[in-house]
């Protein structure tokens, strides 16, 4: 994977998220500190964006700065996404000890060993 990739990947996938939470690139700037021509910059691949400017993206999304390099390969509804998300959430909460636990129990119910 190329440099090149790599920017294009992360920006579609913050492009993706803006619009997913209605946000236009000038609100999402607004919200991250940012101009809205350097948003359209980094979505188009055109900025290698410093790691502590994609926290502050991912925080004006309301997303955990790991969901900026998940590509969503799935066709899961909205609700479906949401409820991803919550979990995560969720997850992110917990101590170390209940997430193992909730990783058991997810294994189970998948028949996942």
């Amino acid at each position: 994977m190329t440099d090149k990739d790599i920017l294009l990947r992360v920006g579609a996938r913050i492009r993706e998220l803006r619009k997913e939470k209605g946000f236009t690139q000038e609100a999402l700037g607004e919200k991250g500190g940012f101009h809205f021509s350097y948003i359209g910059q980094i979505e188009r691949g055109e900025k290698n964006v410093a790691l502590l400017n994609l926290a502050k993206i991912a925080e004006a999304l309301e997303v955990d700065i790991s969901q900026l390099f998940i590509q969503a390969h799935r066709e899961d509804s909205e609700e479906t996404q949401a409820d991803i998300q919550e979990i995560n959430y969720m997850l992110n909460q917990q101590n170390p000890q209940k997430v193992a636990m909730a990783k058991n129990v997810v294994k189970e119910i998948f028949n996942y060993k």
